[in-house]
C-alpha cells in the first residue's frame, strides 16, 4: 500500500484551515496545517509535502516570502504550490507564479475548486471540470 500524499494548508484563519483540511482529507490526501508561512517552511523542511495551499494574505512572513524559501528547498522537498487568494488580481497571480506558485484558486473555495486544481496539478486523479470552476495554471 502506498503512503498518502500530503497537502499542507497555510492560512492564518483556523476556519479556513479546518475547511481545507476536511476537503483534502475527503479527497484521499493527508492534511497538515500551518498558521504562518514560517511554520509552513519549517514543515516542508522536516516533512515530505506533495502540495501546499498557500494563503496570499499572511501576517509577518507573507506568501512571497514562503515562495522564495520553498524555492531554496532541495528538489526532492519542493512541493507543488497553489496560491489561495480572495481577489482576482492578475498582478498577484503573476508575482506568485514568477516566485514558484504553479496554480491559484479563489477564496472562498469549495470542494469542487480544490478537487479541480489538485486534479489539474496531478496530485489526485483528475476529474472532469464540468462544474464551471475557474482554476489558474502556470503556463
Amino acid at each position: 500500500m502506498t503512503e498518502k500524499k500530503t497537502c499542507l494548508i497555510i492560512d492564518d484563519s483556523d476556519v479556513i484551515r479546518e475547511i481545507a483540511a476536511r476537503i483534502v482529507t475527503d479527497l484521499g490526501l493527508k492534511a497538515a496545517q500551518a498558521e504562518s508561512a514560517a511554520a509552513g517552511v519549517e514543515f516542508c523542511v522536516d516533512n515530505a509535502t506533495d502540495a501546499v495551499l498557500l494563503d496570499w494574505d499572511l501576517p509577518s512572513m507573507g506568501a512571497l516570502d514562503f515562495l522564495r524559501s520553498a524555492a531554496e528547498l532541495p528538489e526532492e522537498k519542493k512541493p507543488l504550490i497553489i496560491l489561495c487568494a480572495t481577489e482576482n488580481d492578475p498582478q498577484q497571480f503573476t508575482l506568485a507564479k514568477a516566485a514558484g506558485a504553479a496554480y491559484h484558486v479563489l477564496k472562498p473555495f469549495d470542494r469542487a475548486a480544490i478537487e479541480t486544481v489538485l486534479g489539474e496539478a496531478g496530485v489526485i486523479e483528475k476529474v472532469a471540470n464540468d462544474r464551471g470552476v475557474s482554476v489558474g495554471a502556470k503556463k
